[in-house]
């Protein structure tokens, strides 16, 4: 016959605490429901059972922190596989972290020894996490966006050996050489450009044609000051100043070329006088 224990009241349930007592209560039966709120005053709660739902829809953690430093999560027992499991709040960072770990939940720290990965779903806003494949994909594909410095007061930094592709109507591919260089390589034409410069003191400016091409100009070559006469080289230099016998101003200087000394080209007019006279 069913028992039933019915109290209006607190009711205590002590248990024998001698050598032949028992410190337990035990509920043996298929189904024990409690009619009301469930406190439960002690230092381990363990649930053995195969199942558990739970209809809260928010479970707090840590309820009785006072603001100290104090991990929170939940733990993963791993027993003989590896180290635990956790994602957890890390109190001392203020950051999520999913890890493994030599604690065994026992304490109010975790102990990471790594991190472990977590996968996501593709993203769908910019607060979403993001996975590796997707990145990879926004940045092989050029669908982003990047600073540089003097754009955005963002500075990028491309480490020796690596490339930045830039896709889109130019298709500028930027390699970093040095830890100071950075290689431009175009894979299309160049326009509405209306000065190239070097910063770099006393640097040359140089530009080179692929394989047999060669550097083309298709309108006026204007030379805008007056320069002194450069140190002669193996290669020739062409350069502008006053006109002198040849009646140009264009002079060439080359040390393979009448020993180094300074040429002037000539012009139609100069050229003709001196054939008649020379006869």
């Amino acid at each position: 016959m069913a028992k039933t224990l019915r109290t209006s009241g607190d009711y205590t349930i002590k248990t024998g605490s001698g050598s032949g007592g028992s410190n337990s209560v035990i509920f043996d039966s298929k189904t024990t429901r409690v009619k009301g709120d469930l406190i439960i005053d002690g230092t381990q709660t363990v649930i053995d059972t195969a199942t558990l739902q739970v209809d809260d829809p928010i479970i707090k953690l840590s309820r009785n922190n006072s603001g100290s430093d104090v991990d929170s999560g939940i733990m993963i027992n791993r027993d003989g596989i590896g180290n635990n499991a956790a994602i957890y709040w890390n109190e001392g960072d203020d950051v999520f972290r999913t890890v493994t770990t030599t604690s065994d939940g026992s304490g109010t720290s975790i102990t990471d020894t790594a991190f472990a990965r977590l996968q996501v779903g593709t993203p769908t806003n910019g607060q979403d996490a993001v996975t590796k494949d997707y990145a990879d994909t926004l940045v092989s594909g050029g669908a982003f966006s990047i600073g540089f410095t003097g754009d955005d007061s963002t500075t990028v930094s491309v480490t020796t050996g690596n490339t930045v592709d830039i896709a889109g109507g130019s298709n500028i591919s930027t390699t970093a050489a040095e830890p100071d260089t950075v290689t431009i390589n175009l894979n299309n034409d160049l326009t509405n450009i209306t000065s190239i410069t070097s910063d770099a003191s006393n640097g040359d400016l140089t530009l080179v044609a692929n394989g047999t091409g060669h550097i083309v100009i298709n309108d006026i070559l204007t030379f805008s000051g007056a320069a002194s006469t450069p140190t002669a080289t193996t290669v020739t230099k062409l350069y502008n100043k006053t006109a002198a016998g040849g009646g140009t101003g264009l002079y060439f200087i080359n040390s393979n070329i009448s020993s180094g000394a300074e040429g002037e080209l000539i012009s139609k007019k100069k050229a003709t006088a001196l054939a008649i006279a020379l006869g």
